[in-house]
């Protein structure tokens, strides 16, 4: 359980239960100056970040082209990880879920060679193989259930997750998803016999749920880590809906899901090519806000800082750099217009929940089918992928859930304290439950500023104060580890 540090009364009590006031005004716009690309905002070691601020030498800001001031740098560690990620297993995924033929929701279950059934098989068989070099950490199941006559799905219909879990070793209990799904369709969402290859939507986000499992496998993550390759998402986003709904209903505290839908190619229709950029969809005001928290948003603002906002901005600090290879493009919408995808189901349960997508879509490559018309190929074919691509997608997926398990979970009970009128910040919050915490981050930036410009080492406390007004500037804090690992920032509410 969590505790918050009394109010401290003064003199020694209070210096060792509150860090010092923070003068922001004068320390906190002083840049560091510039650093090598790929480099952190601050790249502090465990004792400096939990050495006492002292003004100038305690207050950061960045300015290295348009890194974010609270930018990390990728760990020996992670980069190791990364290296091992395969464009070749990548490719042969993507081609062996492209030869079922189709991969409908409604399609044959039992027939080994073709349909959603086999496909399913086949999944389950990988992850089973990289369950198999976890030493007991990872397991695998098939998570079904049979969909009634709804919407797009005509008859009771089973719908089957193929989901692996690796469990945390020192906080299993917080949890990080990411998904594909492999389901596919053809011209008419209805059609279950047509050959639907579905290389791009979606064998290229089942092969890099694949890929990550099999290079995480092996590895001992502090928190735990869910690879999901889930069904009927043509149909209705109905495999992640029963995948969010289980969590929910158990209680696991999933602090973070990624979708990786269409990251098969960074071609478009017209033939331009982003090959180094993926999108990445972010909602603002949360799906499942209640009229309360709709209330306070209203009188102070954070319609940019729900925590999905606060989820793309961290994978933005430790995914978008040398290691990687490539730039996240966060986009400010839950989705693209008259799209959806699998985080939405555990957006609408409360999740903070973000999607990965290629940097422009070719629409003669994805719901269409096999055909050549005018001259021209239609259909979801895995020659119209880029190998090379999805593996660098799936870096970028690897370097944000294998830092968001290693690193400190967002602190919980953020408050920023506003019983009186001044013009300075006193923000408190609880302290973490991971066993190498080292201590806390307040950062900061102007109210129209869409990342944050400022870190403030504030110590292991659960309570500091800024010279700065809370009226002007929008706040956050984050836990850092004794690895100097950072993790993702909490949005303080007001607290009376």
């Amino acid at each position: 359980m969590s505790q918050q540090t009394p109010e401290p009364a003064g003199g020694a009590d209070a210096s060792a239960a509150t860090s010092r006031r923070t003068a922001v005004l004068a320390a906190g716009t002083v840049a560091l100056g510039t650093a090598l690309a790929g480099a952190p905002a601050h790249a502090a070691t465990a004792p400096e970040a939990t050495a006492a601020p002292d003004a100038a030498a305690t207050a950061r800001a960045r300015v290295a082209g348009d890194l974010p001031a609270t930018a990390q740098r990728p760990s020996r560690e992670l980069r190791t990880l990364l290296a091992e990620i395969d464009r070749r297993r990548i490719e042969a995924t993507v081609r062996a879920l492209a030869s079922f033929g189709t991969r409908h929701t409604l399609s044959s279950q039992d027939d080994p060679h073709r349909g959603i059934g086999a496909a399913r098989d086949w999944i389950h068989a990988r992850l089973v193989e990289c369950a198999s070099a976890s030493g007991g950490r990872m397991t695998v199941e098939l998570q079904s259930y049979v969909q009634q006559p709804a919407p797009r799905v005509p008859v009771p219909t089973r719908i089957t997750n193929v989901v692996a879990t690796l469990r945390g070793s020192t906080d299993p209990d917080r949890v990080h998803v990411v998904s594909g799904h492999y389901d596919s369709r053809a011209s008419d969402v209805m059609d279950a016999e047509s050959d639907a290859p579905g290389a791009d939507d979606d064998a290229s986000g089942v092969a890099v749920v694949l890929e990550l499992a099999r290079v995480m496998a092996t590895r001992r993550p502090a928190a735990t880590i869910v690879f999901a390759a889930v069904a009927g998402e043509e149909q209705g986003l109905y495999g992640a809906a029963h995948l969010a709904q289980t969590y929910q209903s158990a209680g696991v505290d999933v602090q973070a899901m990624f979708t990786d839908d269409i990251v098969g190619s960074p071609t478009a229709d017209d033939g331009t090519r982003d090959p180094y950029a993926v999108r990445l969809f972010a909602e603002g005001v949360p799906t499942s806000e209640t009229p309360e928290q709709a209330a306070t948003r209203r009188s102070v603002g954070g319609e940019n800082d729900s925590p999905s906002r606060q989820l793309a901005r961290f994978v933005r600090d430790v995914a978008d750099n040398d290691a990687t290879g490539m730039n996240v493009r966060v986009v400010y919408r839950r989705d693209r217009y008259l799209r959806g995808g699998d985080h939405i189901p555990f957006l609408e349960r409360g999740f903070a929940a973000c999607r990965f997508t290629e940097p422009a879509e070719d629409y003669a490559h994805q719901h269409q089918d096999v055909r050549v018309e005018g001259g021209k190929q239609y259909g979801d074919l895995p020659e119209f992928c880029d190998f090379g691509y999805v593996a660098r997608v799936a870096k970028v997926n690897a370097a944000a859930l294998w830092t968001l398990a290693q690193a400190p979970a967002a602190p919980k009970g953020a408050r920023i304290r506003t019983a009186a009128l001044t013009n300075d910040t006193e923000l408190v919050w609880d302290r973490g439950r991971e066993p190498d915490l080292a201590g806390y981050e307040v950062v900061w930036r102007e109210t129209t500023a869409p990342e944050w410009t400022h870190v403030v080492p504030v110590q292991d406390v659960t309570r500091h104060t800024v010279d700065l007004s809370k009226d002007n500037v929008f706040f956050g804090v984050r836990a850092v580890n004794r690895a100097g690992l950072r993790g993702p920032v909490s949005f303080p509410a007001p607290q009376r």
